[in-house]
């Protein structure tokens, strides 16, 4: 099963760097479809009876159709996993924290092997069809959404609105019921200052700038979440056109500071990336908040070439495997947050020795 193959292992698709356009600064692209079943109440309002009703119907289009897509997603409802399997789900950006806090038969999620393909089920809304690709490979995400939607659509009736179009849970996704967004690296827009002043301009433009995991989280590691704001009025051709030209825009920009970085002040950043990867791989204990910012540098080092033989894709994956839930499944037991500094310390020091061929 899909699931209990994600739920075991620290990597998943979008980890995958070696090759694609932008992956040194642009982590990852998503596109996520929010979609609700007609004549059904959204899911904030089901009971156990209308949401084994909704859940039927999902059920049964996914049975139903022709399209290989979709039959190779493999279901799960959240009676099936405890509290831990659904936050490392988190964790990997398959459901979001909302989603994970319940552990209703009605609730779920749909997923292929590599985790590219995901479906949260009566989330917020009963339908969040997703795609997650490394890179910048917006374009690619909305193809396959789009190939999803229509193969349910074959069977299932949407709530529509002629004028607003898709009525969603939340009055920001009516309309296309599209969120598109990019995972960026940003550590030389930070280092210089111009992040704060960049990301309030973007807002001016429909767009907005969250954290690791999205609404609610704040930015660590220098990684952000850039992602449209606005979904009514706009075809979703515009949205992912617009937010891959401010990608592009941003990428242009954090290119030239790192090179402004590495030419003025080249021993001060050498010294930086030293000291970051010094105490990566000597500290005996570590939060989470201090690893994904020494882990920033680290990665940046490795981008210009001052620390070798580290591949961005074994850091991608650290990024996840440092986080809680996935700490405590390495260990298979519960962790106070010492016993997790400690262990983190540990996968963080062992991980970036092999893969420089160093044993520990």
């Amino acid at each position: 099963m899909s699931i209990t193959k994600l739920l075991n292992t620290n990597h998943v698709r979008w980890m995958d760097a070696e090759g694609v356009l932008e992956s040194d600064i642009v982590i990852s692209s998503r596109v996520r479809l929010a979609r609700n079943l007609d004549k059904v109440p959204f899911p904030h309002l089901l009971n156990n009876e209308s949401g084994q009703e909704s859940l039927k119907a999902i059920k049964e289009a996914w049975e139903k159709s022709n399209y290989e897509g979709l039959k190779q997603l493999d279901l799960l409802t959240f009676d099936q996993i405890g509290d831990l399997d659904r936050q490392i789900l988190v964790e990997k950006h398959l459901i979001s924290p909302n989603h994970a806090g319940s552990s209703d038969g009605f609730r779920g999620l749909m997923v292929n092997c590599s985790g590219s393909m995901a479906i949260m089920i009566n989330e917020e809304d009963h339908l969040r069809i997703q795609c997650l690709l490394p890179g910048l490979q917006l374009e690619e995400c909305f193809k396959e959404v789009i190939k999803l939607d229509d193969a349910f659509e074959e069977t299932l009736d949407f709530a529509f609105d002629d004028r607003r179009g898709y009525l969603t849970s939340c009055p920001t996704n009516v309309g296309t019921g599209m969120r598109a967004s990019m995972m960026l690296h940003l550590p030389a827009l930070s280092i210089s200052g111009q992040a704060a002043y960049i990301f309030q301009n973007i807002s001016q433009l429909g767009m907005t700038v969250r954290g690791l995991y999205g609404e609610g989280t704040e930015a660590q590691g220098n990684f952000f979440q850039l992602s449209n704001q606005v979904t009514l009025g706009q075809t979703e051709e515009d949205i992912n056109s617009n937010l891959i030209a401010i990608t592009e825009q941003i990428v242009e920009q954090e290119r030239l500071l790192r090179t402004k970085l590495i030419s003025e002040m080249k021993y001060q950043l050498e010294d930086r990336v030293g000291r970051a990867y010094g105490i990566l791989t000597n500290a005996r204990l570590i939060t989470s908040k201090e690893a994904l910012a020494l882990l920033s540098d680290v990665r940046l080092g490795a981008d210009a070439g001052i620390i070798k033989n580290i591949k961005i894709e074994g850091l991608n994956e650290l990024v996840v495997a440092i986080r809680p839930a996935h700490l405590q499944k390495k260990v298979g037991r519960e962790m106070d947050a010492t016993q997790r500094d400690v262990e983190r310390a540990a996968v963080i020091k062992e991980k970036l020795l092999a893969s420089q061929g160093i044993n520990g």
